[in-house]
This record gives structure tokens, C-alpha cells and sequence, in this order.
């Protein structure tokens, strides 16, 4: 990689994420406090109030990699995010095909662009983890996110939304084939309705990356579809949060 891409690329991390003017993190019940701190940062851990990304660096660094190995071995493909939230991820996927000049390839940023569903007669865990209490924070609008993307000129026509709850926008997505399925939804329900819908897409050689696994009913969601599939390829930790898997068969 030319030095000029990798700097290009590691700044973009450092600006999504916010680590060069420190915002400080909104107030969430899993970690208090409100001052910055670069290692919770660093990891994904808090909820920052400026940052385009919760996700920190590292998982940032994984999507890199995956990004790469993707296009280093011509596995064919769009890459999706189910659950976008100010957009950081998707910008950052967008900015590496610019960054290796790929013309032939989609971002797609699947989200309801108001927040998280509230869950009433789903799954237990889910109506438990009640995360539409937090939807003045979770709630994007679609034009917020759009506006992120043009602030890093990178809002193109290699750039499609999918606005919607997942039940219903992704069993009718114009999606043909993926190369990487990334999932941020949560919850039970969003993260079987993303595998469910897109898994079958998925190239052989695509990965998929699960940032919520930490979450029980997240993870609880991956096995069971893993299992109803037969599904049998190594999950790989990222960082103690997050997960991802390349697709063999």
C-alpha cells in the first residue's frame, strides 16, 4: 500500500472516531462518566457526542482488513452495514474504495434512520434490553447521515440507503450479491432479519462482522442462525465486543 493511501486511510479512522479534538461522550447506564477518554475511545466503549463512529479503532481495523482481503483476492461483491447510526463505518468503507480506486462496487446503509424498534410481543430478550429508550441518541435522520457522507466528499452514487425496519426493506433489497455483511442492529429480531435476508448473498470468501456479539440476544441470534444453516466457519474475535467470520461454503 503507497504511504500516501495508508495515511489517508488512518486519518479517516482517527477523525471518524474523533479521537484528534476528544468530544466528550454522551451519558449511557454502561459507562459512566463524562470526559473523555482515549482508551474507551480507542475501543468502541462510549457513546461519543460528535464522532461519526462508536466503534473505535480497532473495529474500524478489522473492517479494513476485511475490505482488503476482499478486494486482494476479487471476491465479488457490494458491502452492506444493517444499522448505521451517524453513518461513521459505511464513510469509512466508502473511503476505502476510493482509496483503492474501485468503481465496481456498492456501500449499502441499511437503517430506519429513527432509532431502534420498540419490541412488544418479540423475542423476551429483546423486549428486556428495551434499546428504543435510547432513540434520542440512536435515531439518525437519513439526511443527518447524508451530510456526514458529503462532509468527507464521499456521498456518490457508489453510496445507496436503504431506509426502513430491516423486516421490511431487507427481503426486498435490489442487492444481488455481497462480499461483506456487517451487523449493527442489536437486537435478536434485527440481527436474524439482516442473516436471514442477506446471508444467501453473500459470496463465498465474503465475511460477515457482528459488532453487537457482547449483546446476549445478539449473540444468541448468530448460533441460532449458524445452527439452522449448518454454518460450521470459525468465529474470530475483534476486540471483546465485536466478531466476524469469512464464508467457506
Amino acid at each position: 500500500m503507497a504511504d500516501s493511501t495508508a495515511m489517508y486511510l488512518d486519518l479517516m479512522k482517527k477523525i471518524l472516531t474523533n479521537v484528534i479534538y476528544e468530544d466528550p461522550p454522551l451519558p449511557n447506564p454502561w459507562l459512566p462518566g463524562d470526559a473523555f477518554d482515549r482508551i474507551d475511545r480507542l475501543a468502541g466503549l462510549d457513546w461519543p457526542s460528535s464522532a461519526h463512529t462508536m466503534i473505535g479503532i480497532r473495529r474500524l481495523d478489522n473492517v479494513q482488513f476485511c475490505v482488503e482481503r476482499i478486494l486482494a483476492d476479487g471476491v465479488p461483491g457490494d458491502f452492506i452495514e444493517t444499522g448505521v447510526w451517524r453513518g461513521g463505518t459505511c464513510i469509512f468503507m466508502r473511503a476505502l474504495l476510493r482509496a483503492h480506486g474501485i468503481t465496481n462496487r456498492l456501500i449499502w446503509c441499511a437503517d430506519s434512520f429513527a432509532g431502534m424498534p420498540e419490541v412488544v410481543d418479540g423475542h423476551e430478550g429483546d423486549v428486556e434490553l428495551a434499546t428504543h429508550a435510547f432513540n434520542d441518541l440512536m435515531g439518525v435522520s437519513l439526511d443527518t447521515v447524508k451530510q456526514n457522507f458529503e462532509a468527507y466528499g464521499l456521498l456518490d452514487d457508489q453510496v445507496r440507503f436503504l431506509p426502513g425496519w430491516f423486516k421490511d426493506t431487507l427481503p426486498n433489497t435490489p442487492i444481488r450479491r455481497l462480499a461483506l455483511l456487517r451487523l449493527d442492529g442489536d437486537l435478536y429480531e434485527s440481527t436474524t432479519d439482516a442473516l436471514v435476508n442477506l446471508y444467501p448473498k453473500l459470496s463465498i470468501g465474503g465475511f460477515v462482522i457482528v459488532d453487537d456479539y457482547l449483546i446476549d440476544v445478539c449473540k444468541e441470534a448468530v448460533h441460532d442462525f449458524r445452527e439452522d444453516n449448518n454454518i460450521h466457519d470459525e468465529i474470530v474475535e475483534i476486540d471483546g465486543y465485536g466478531v466476524y467470520w469469512r464464508r467457506t461454503a
